[in-house]
């Protein structure tokens, strides 16, 4: 047997593997872990909507609070292997397509390869809160952002950098909003057996989730251009400082309200992708 096909067999193998019942399996704890994370940053939100103040409204705040109950070591481990998971399959679609009649183009394995990288951080982050590291996922996305700004704006070209990734994730929040809209989402799922509750209870789920999900990336974006174009990386906002200036705008807490039950909807939306999702 020569080497060539050593290789063509080892391929034959990893594409088998990827496809089989372990990485969906991965993918689908995936979805569940994301969701829990989903749903208590929404929650913790809409605390502070109605006049709560205290635990940010963000991952760390999420994984604090998942700590604090019984079998929390557990739950964060399980959290974290879910988002490996997650990772592992977005690391399979881009190595080998993903399902659907364009996953093999070379523009969805890249955008896999992107949502590799990002879950795989996460996945990192959460894993190291778990086991105990100080300033690992528990810390504030708020401090963690202005951290990076700060580093970034001292770069040569800083400013022009920072500006464009502020820019990029302005235009990620408006693409991630437009495509729940539309429905994007349903060309993933699989629709034998659905009943029409669950269609309505996944579409209202998408939309509004989705659509909350990229206002929030949206204006996290913003406010990073604007760090950028007043030369402050203090301007920089994670996630807990954004959710928290929606309540500042004329709309008052409600607007703060509105986008937090949309987080928490998008969290029960990746409960159902977890069980209908093609993947």
């Amino acid at each position: 047997m020569n080497a060539r096909t050593l290789t063509l067999t080892g391929r034959a193998r990893a594409r088998r593997a990827a496809n089989g019942s372990v990485v969906e399996a991965a993918a689908r704890w995936g979805f569940v872990a994301r969701g829990v994370i989903y749903l208590l940053v929404g929650a913790l939100a809409l605390h502070i909507a109605f006049g709560g103040t205290g635990r940010q409204a963000d991952r760390g705040g999420a994984l604090t609070q998942l700590s604090e109950q019984p079998f929390g070591a557990v739950l964060l481990w399980a959290l974290g292997a879910g988002l490996t998971g997650m990772a592992l399959w977005r690391l399979s679609e881009a190595l080998f397509g993903a399902a659907g009649a364009d996953g093999h183009k070379t523009h969805k394995r890249l955008l896999s390869a992107g949502r590799c990288v990002f879950y795989g951080f996460v996945a990192y982050s959460v894993l190291a809160f778990a086991a105990g590291e100080s300033g690992s996922g528990g810390g504030s996305s708020d401090r963690q952002s202005q951290d990076v700004t700060a580093r970034a704006l001292e770069l040569p070209g800083g400013r022009w950098i920072v500006g464009l990734a502020g820019t990029g994730i302005v235009v990620a929040g408006a693409w991630v909003a437009v495509r729940a809209a539309l429905r994007k989402y349903r060309k993933h799922l699989k629709q034998g057996g659905m009943s029409r509750g669950t269609r309505r209870l996944i579409d209202v789920t998408g939309v509004a989730g989705g659509v909350a999900r990229g206002v929030l990336f949206g204006a996290v974006g913003v406010f990073v251009v604007l760090a950028a174009l007043t030369y402050e990386p203090d301007r920089a906002k994670g996630f807990d400082d954004t959710l928290r200036s929606f309540a500042a705008t004329p709309a008052g807490p409600w607007l703060l309200a509105l986008v937090a039950a949309g987080l928490v909807l998008f969290g029960v939306f990746s409960f159902a992708m977890a069980r209908r999702r093609r993947v």
